[in-house]
């Protein structure tokens, strides 16, 4: 059999004919390069050729000299599953640094030959016709009536949506010119968001807000969401976020559809929001000055921070620095810029002419600030570097735009347009060197048709990441959790984390509690055990309760001390009936070792009946 499958591998198909004039086929005169094989196996030969050796059983490499060792983890499963992943991670971030190798394209900034030329002095025209005719389809005007309007950009930059005070709804695709919907709700309308990609998008109305399907179609009302002001959408979470009139931040899973969970935050009416790509922290601004940065998991923000005298009118963070820098503008046109990792202050401040402003972050780390009559554009590194006078960085570009006031400014991305929304319409201009150049595909492609759009909105949906993994620090999540602090044992099991206890538990633990009372009945029972043995029991007795307690008192409120007490017995707890019955049966463990010491009792003897008794 074995030499039929050879001779069968062996006859070749009857289309495929030999070359006559093939000269690199003939041996060569000389030494020959290649051994020789004296034992070749036809059948091996036969059946390597359509078969591959199975994954487990392919020589793999070294793991990289980076990462990380868990030799001192014990449990053997998990420390392979932790080598496992940190070799993993080791090696993506080397193929990373092999692919940035092939990345040849760069965001390009405008550039002047003489030192007496400046970049801003650059106008639109000069910018679009040197950029070329593709790149200047992106300097568009759109005129419409019912503003002023605010606009919002897709993932991958190709779909725009936009919004009007008076009730305009439009969703299109600025490339092609295609119209998806466009609605007239006849109603005040405040912002508006794109969910997971172009077919569904959201609208904060006037009393609620709807979620619409990509031809217009209302599909959901969230009455939870009461007159909500701005809106956000954390596309790994899938979560829409909302803060509005009443001060109430809520998180909605646009998944499950359940509300996740709504803070209060205490400081009024908000028109101020953005969020953290890096790490998907929401972060408000209020009309005290303050700004707070908010977290599902935690009912009180995570930071507070007085960034202006006056009312926060906008807010950006930086996503080319991984979130590491805010930006922030009063209505006194104060702008400036934070450092996320300490907030000791503020990096760079300025002043905007025209009073109250708003701004973006590009994906490059550009700055845009619209106030007044003009949009101007700031580059890094300057407005990253310290400076301690109010001076404005040096400018790159500005573009004055004639409709006021103007209410939003967005950077398209992986585009080199910034659009622009005030009381006539939309304006978009170019701006050199802002959008990023290369894009991953598997996270946003701009050039994708139905078929991958439908594979990733799967594939998102199936990675979702838990609400509860928003934080400050994005880095814990597959790290060690340490220890955490715990309450006394209830029957051998630690259960209870410390936060979560009472507050005379947490003192207890502290060592901080009084436990007077506690010993004082210890005292009793064991004076009582001891004078009943003998008659000298009276002349060792110590203090009475009366007396302890008259102690305690001295200097303290007795009320409040009475009040706790009253607390600490009327209380059914289950947890709290646990914890005495196990201080109980202690108790009776140490009045048993005291009345064997003294020879009142005799010692249990162990008997073989012990093992059908039950435990107490």
């Amino acid at each position: 059999m074995e030499s039929l499958f050879a001779k069968a591998n062996a006859i070749r198909p009857l289309n495929k004919k030999r070359k006559a004039n093939q000269r690199d086929s003939r041996p060569k005169p000389g030494p020959s390069t290649q051994p020789a094989s004296t034992d070749a196996d036809p059948t091996a030969s036969s059946v390597s050729q359509h078969t591959t050796l199975p994954r487990s059983l392919r020589p793999s490499s070294p793991p990289p000299d980076e990462a990380k060792k868990y030799g001192h983890i014990h449990n053997k499963k998990l420390r392979t599953q932790l080598t496992r992943q940190s070799t993993q991670n080791a090696r993506s971030k080397r193929l990373l640094k092999d692919a940035e190798l092939l990345l040849a394209e760069d965001a390009g900034l405008v550039e002047v030959e003489g030192e007496l030329e400046k970049t801003w002095r650059v106008g639109q025209d000069e910018i679009a016709t040197a950029a070329g005719q593709q790149a200047a389809q992106g300097r568009q005007e759109w005129k419409m009536e019912g503003g002023p309007y605010r606009t919002r950009y897709t993932r991958n930059g190709r779909h725009i949506a936009v919004v009007g005070k008076n009730g305009h709804v439009a969703t299109f695709d600025w490339q092609t010119g295609t119209l998806h919907a466009e609605l007239q709700l006849r109603e005040t309308c405040r912002d508006i968001t794109f969910l997971q990609d172009h077919s569904h998008f959201a609208v904060a109305q006037n009393k609620y807000v709807f979620i619409y399907d990509r031809d217009g179609v209302e599909l959901h009302k969230l009455k939870s969401h009461i007159e909500p002001t701005r809106l956000e959408f954390l596309p790994y979470h899938w979560l829409l976020a909302s803060v509005g009139n009443p001060g109430y931040l809520k998180y909605q899973d646009t998944s499950t559809g359940q509300l996740v969970v709504e803070h209060r935050t205490k400081l009024g009416a908000c028109h101020t929001m953005c969020q953290n790509q890096h790490n998907a922290v929401i972060h408000l601004g209020h009309q005290n000055g303050t700004v707070t940065l908010w977290t599902p998991n935690l009912p009180h923000p995570a930071v507070r921070l007085l960034a202006h005298l006056g009312p926060v009118a906008s807010v950006s963070v930086d996503p080319s620095t991984g979130g590491r820098y805010m930006a922030s503008t009063g209505q006194d046109g104060t702008v400036k810029v934070w450092d996320c990792r300490n907030w000791k202050g503020a990096v760079r401040t300025w002043n905007a002419r025209g009073g109250s402003a708003v701004l973006e972050w590009s994906q490059k780390g550009a700055l845009a600030v619209g106030t007044g009559g003009s949009v101007n554009v700031y580059t890094k590194p300057a407005i990253q570097t310290p400076f301690a006078a109010t001076v404005p960085p040096p400018l790159y570009l500005t573009h004055a735009v004639p409709h006021r006031p103007l209410t939003s400014v967005r950077f398209c991305p992986f585009q080199d347009i910034l659009s622009i929304g005030h009381s006539a319409g939309v304006s978009s201009i170019l701006v050199p060197g802002s959008g990023e150049p290369n894009f991953d595909s598997a996270e946003a492609d701009p050039f994708e048709n139905s078929k991958a759009r439908r594979e990733r909105e799967v594939k998102s949906l199936l990675d979702k990441i838990q609400p509860d993994a928003i934080t400050l620090d994005p880095s814990f999540i597959g790290s060690l959790a340490p220890p955490p602090k715990l309450s006394t044992a209830v029957e051998g099991a630690h259960d209870i984390p410390y936060a979560r206890l009472p507050r005379y538990e947490r003192l207890r633990v502290a060592g901080k509690a009084d436990e007077t009372e506690d010993r004082a009945d210890d005292d009793d029972d064991g004076t009582d055990d001891e004078g009943g043995a003998d008659g000298q029991g009276q002349g060792r007795r110590g203090p009475s309760k009366a007396e302890k307690e008259k102690k305690k008192m001295r200097g303290k409120n007795k009320t409040l001390k009475r009040f706790l007490r009253k607390q600490r017995k009327n209380v059914v707890d289950p947890r709290a009936v646990a914890v005495r019955k196990k201080l109980e049966k202690e108790r009776e463990e140490r009045r048993k070792a005291r009345a064997i010491a003294s020879g009142q009792e005799e010692p249990h003897k162990p008997s073989a009946l012990d093992r059908f008794k039950r435990p107490s």
